[in-house]
């Protein structure tokens, strides 16, 4: 009866109305009440989608203003609950998901569209470092065991002989027009050895005993006598470099220039 007099208080609309710290540890406490009451409700998936989604967004409004009361019990200079609080956590003892500060609670969380947004997405296989790689890489990798499988060999032989004998038909063929048309040409011999001396290379020709041609050398080949001659200057130098003195040596080079030698 004494309370039927009373006019009930209302919650100021905005946090920052309020100058009290008692009156704002007290609109926190019935916010959170409020807050417990639509999480129970929310948990029964019977109740149909769109009530499931309301419900689910009136649960986010309280929160936002419960943040704002316990940022103006701050300025008020009561505790930190932002920092000492507890987190908010689901039935299951979970810590609530949420996406960009939007939360999900009991059944909105199975809701179509909610769920793969929680889904983890699959982690990438490992990639494999270079010596792994490297392991598998054989003469097999390089094709070097193809012909061990008893498969290629066999089709390679079978195909080596029809392109033999599909040029050896052509051949024949050409021959017997040239011959139709009564020209005979003369077969070279690709084992000859052609009399003409490269001019370039200076190549020469030298025949054995029988008149037979045994060798060309298609290189310069220095004869006896320059090959002595050679080795006397290079004898004069290592000596005149042991023994003379460095005058010595550049009087000679001097004498050397005006000789033109």
């Amino acid at each position: 009866q004494l309370e039927e007099g009373k006019v009930k208080e209302r919650r100021p609309f905005l946090a920052s109305e309020c100058n009290e710290l008692p009156k704002a540890e007290k609109w926190r406490r019935q916010i959170i009440g409020e807050i417990s009451k639509k999480v129970a409700q929310i948990q029964n998936a019977g109740l149909g989608e769109f009530r499931i989604r309301d419900l689910n967004d009136e649960i986010n409004k309280l929160l936002r203003e419960k943040g704002h009361w316990e940022y103006r019990i701050k300025e008020l200079g009561g505790p930190d609950y932002a920092r000492i609080g507890p987190k908010m956590l689901d039935h299951e003892g979970k810590e609530v998901p949420g996406n960009r500060g939007y939360k999900y609670f009991g059944a909105a969380k199975d809701l179509p569209g909610v769920r793969e947004l929680f889904e983890k997405e699959p982690l990438p296989p490992p990639r494999k470092t270079r010596a792994e790689l490297m392991k598998d890489i054989d003469a097999e990798y390089y094709g070097y065991r193809d012909e061990d499988d008893g498969i290629l060999e066999p089709l390679e032989q079978e195909h080596e002989k029809k392109v033999i004998a599909e040029a050896v038909e052509k051949w024949k063929m050409e021959r017997e027009a040239r011959l139709a048309r009564g020209e005979e040409e003369e077969e070279e011999n690709i084992y000859a050895v052609h009399e003409e001396e490269s001019d370039e290379e200076g190549g020469k020709e030298r025949e054995g005993e029988d008149g037979q041609q045994k060798f060309i050398a298609h290189v310069p080949v220095p004869t006896q006598q320059e090959i002595e001659e050679a080795l006397v200057r290079r004898k004069k130098m290592e000596l005149l470099q042991k023994y003379a003195s460095e005058t010595l040596l550049a009087q000679s080079e001097e004498a050397k220039t005006l000789l033109g030698l």
